[in-house]
Formats: structure tokens, sequence, C-alpha cells
């Protein structure tokens, strides 16, 4: 595309965008009441402007104060808390996905107005707490020469690490500040096209398992079925010997994985479909059943016939499970992690969701991390603001939340990969 259409092409997009309207109240919980679908030339397309903290910090609630434990990153992702309390931190960007449609340039560039121009580390940082006085006084390379590392997890001296390409298993020794050596492969992970290029990770309390989100090719199968295989699904993976297999599919991109304490239970947090609309479809938070199917592409929040996949699958739209609880439309749910009472008594019960933030509503939403609270194992009332202010009342954006991760000395620790900011929220002493 010449760069004359380009931009022809992005100023009818704002155009467009200017004179849409604007999505209603998101729809939270287990039954959100769903709009008709909206179909257009093109979806509405808004990122705020990038600005600097500055002097001010996230909100978070009454009795709980934030720092900044770590800047200066390379677009931090995911966090590990390790057993004797220092952070690793995930840095990078993948993706190498060729746009396919005018109006694949258009959004990439509207979305790269939201993003850090700093280019991504491929590696992990340690940081450390010698003295536990919640300043991390040192901050350093713990592994490097990495792909677009993202999902992390840790078991008996085995730290693994997700790339967009593979995952690989470092060996740990309890206080090391630096890997002893190069990775080693455990399992190759779909890299071809990678439009959705993130890895979750996460491992079953015994060990034995890895499980891996891997996004999918498009939005709703543009580039055919044959870029889907091992798409859009978790796989279930053999610590031991690396062996996979699908564990539950119909997931378009699942973004963050945990385990839910006491019960082993599966937990995701899904980026849903665009196009349809500024309220259409929710992202969610779930169970992961096994051999679950989810509904992409041909429908969504169970039986929901997404009409614009071609051919349709009756028997596959029957068969959809549908998800536990609605984040939202747009929200880009990219973080999540249950919590602990060691959080404090009103957050004791629940799960903490990074939400990215959108760029295809007029209104923006999402640019916070949200508390779901639990009751007896299930997702239970209204979210619930956590750490909130990265988009400000002057319509500029100062922070993007991805990773969240619970230290179980009672912390929130979260990844800000716009400002590139770890930032650790703590109950007030």
């Amino acid at each position: 595309m010449k760069p004359t259409s380009t931009l022809a092409c992005l100023g009818m997009a704002l155009l467009l965008g200017a004179c849409s309207k604007e999505g209603g109240k998101l729809a939270h919980g287990p039954d959100p009441k769903l709009p008709a679908p909206e179909r257009g030339l093109l979806p509405d397309m808004k990122i705020a402007e990038p600005a600097e903290w500055g002097k001010q910090k996230p909100t978070v609630p009454q009795g709980y104060t934030i720092t900044a434990i770590a800047t200066g990153l390379k677009i931090p992702r995911q966090t590990l808390v390790l057993p004797n309390g220092d952070i690793l931190v995930a840095e990078g960007r993948g993706g190498n996905a060729a746009k396919l449609k005018p109006k694949d340039v258009i959004a990439g560039y509207i979305k790269a107005q939201g993003n850090t121009k700093v280019k991504g580390g491929n590696r992990l940082t340690l940081l450390r707490d010698a003295d536990g006085d919640g300043v991390y006084e040192l901050q350093t390379v713990f592994a490097d020469k990495l792909n677009a590392p993202y999902g992390l997890a840790f078991f008996d001296n085995k730290l693994y690490v997700a790339n967009q390409d593979e995952l690989v298993r470092f060996d740990y020794t309890e206080g090391q500040t630096q890997a002893g050596g190069p990775p080693v492969s455990v399992a190759r992970l779909p890299s071809e096209i990678n439009h959705h290029w993130t890895k979750a990770l996460t491992i079953s309390p015994d060990g034995r398992f890895l499980y891996v989100g891997i996004g999918s090719n498009s939005n709703i199968t543009e580039r055919g079925m044959e870029a889907e295989v091992d798409r859009a699904m978790v796989w279930q993976v053999d610590a031991a010997t690396g062996a996979h297999k699908p564990y539950a599919t119909g997931l378009r991109n699942p973004t963050a994985l945990a385990i839910q304490p006491g019960s082993g239970q599966l937990w995701a947090v899904v980026n849903e479909r665009d196009e349809i609309g500024p309220d259409l479809v929710p992202d969610y938070l779930t169970s992961v059943r096994p051999g679950a199917f989810y509904g992409w592409p041909y429908s969504y929040w169970g039986q929901n016939v997404d009409t614009r996949v071609k051919p349709e699958d009756p028997k596959k739209v029957a068969s959809a499970v549908k998800p536990d609880y609605s984040l939202g439309a747009h929200v880009a749910a990219l973080g999540l992690a249950f919590s602990l009472p060691a959080m404090g008594q009103a957050y004791a019960d629940g799960v903490f969701v990074g939400e990215h933030g959108s760029w295809n509503r007029a209104d923006p939403v999402g640019y916070k991390v949200i508390f779901v609270p639990f009751r007896n194992g299930r997702p239970a009332g209204e979210p619930v603001d956590f750490v909130s202010g990265f988009h400000g009342a002057d319509g500029k954006t100062r922070g993007r939340p991805v990773g969240v991760t619970v230290d179980p000395r009672g912390a929130l620790i979260v990844a800000d990969d716009l400002s590139n900011t770890v930032w650790r929220v703590v109950p007030a002493k």
C-alpha cells in the first residue's frame, strides 16, 4: 500500500471513529446481556495519547500503597515471584503476521500510537529486595537472547519460560541472579505467522503438566482454517517429555493462565473477537475444562453464531461451552492471579485481572487492574477497580497493565508495558 493510500484510509478511519456510536456500560458476570452485532466498513479505533507519569502514580484502594519497584525496563509482560521473594520479569515484543487488508494497516497504526517505542528486551530481569523493606535494590538481567518471552512458571528448582516459538526450561538454584547456562527445550510452540504471539503459561500443582495458551492467527479465520492448526487453544505439555495435546479448544486468545489454590482447577482470561460492535464480544474469565470447546470461531458466549465464519459448523456451535464470567468487550485482559488472605480481608478470595485496554472503542475501556470476588470457588459479584488511573481524567494514558502476580507475603506485582515499570501494591501498615 502506498503511503498516500494509507494516510487516506487512516483519515477515513478517524472520521468514522469520530462519528460512531459509543459503547454502552460494560456487561459483567455470568449472564451478560449481549447486543445485536454491528457491522461496518471499519471498527471504531481510538487509543489515548500516551503521557509520562511524572509525579503521578496509579490509584489504589484506601488502605493500600503503590510503589514503582523497577523502571527503565524493555516491555515487561509477565512476572513471577520465586520462593526466596525475588521477582522475574519477562520482557519482549513478538509477532510477525503480515497485514491482510487496508483496515489491518490502519489498526496497526492506531495500536502503535498507544504502545511504548522501546525495543523489546527478549530477556528475563531479576528484581531483589534483600532486606525486605519494599525497595528492590537489585535489578539485573537473569537471562537474555530469548525470543519474545511471555509466560513464566516454576516448580522444584526448574524455571519454565514460554517464548513465542518454544517452551524452554532453566535449572535454578535458590538465590542465583543469573541463569547458569542456556535454556533446555521442552517443546516447540506454533509460531508461523503468529498473529497472536503471546504464549501464556502455568504449571499443575504436582509439576507434571505445563499448560500453554496459544492464540489464534486471525480475528475470525481470515487466513483460513489451515493457519489455525494447533491455535486458539490451551495445550497440556508433559514437563518431563515435552509431549503435548490439546487440553481445551475454541479459545480465541488465552492470554493468561492460573491454577486455583486448593481445587487445582485451571482458569484463563481470553480476548475475544472484534469488528461486530463496541459491546461485542466480551473478553472473559473462565475455568478451563479438559476437552471443552469454547466457541471460536463459529460462535461466541455459547451458541451465539458468528455469521462471518464460513462454512458454519452447527455441531461445534451446539457443543460450545459458555464462559464463566464476562469482563466486558475489548478490555484486553492480559493478566490473571488468584489472591490470598495476605492481600487483606476485602480482597482475600478472588482473582486480580490486568486489563491492557481497548483500541477499538470510541470510549476506551480497561486500562486498569480489577478484582473479581469469588465465593465457593466461583466468581460472585461485580468487579472492583484495584489499580486504576492508568487512563487519566485528562484523556491521556500513562500506563497499560499486563501481567499480575500475587506475592505470598502480601503484595500485588503489576507489569506496565507502556511506562516500562513494575508496580507493587501492598496493604498499608
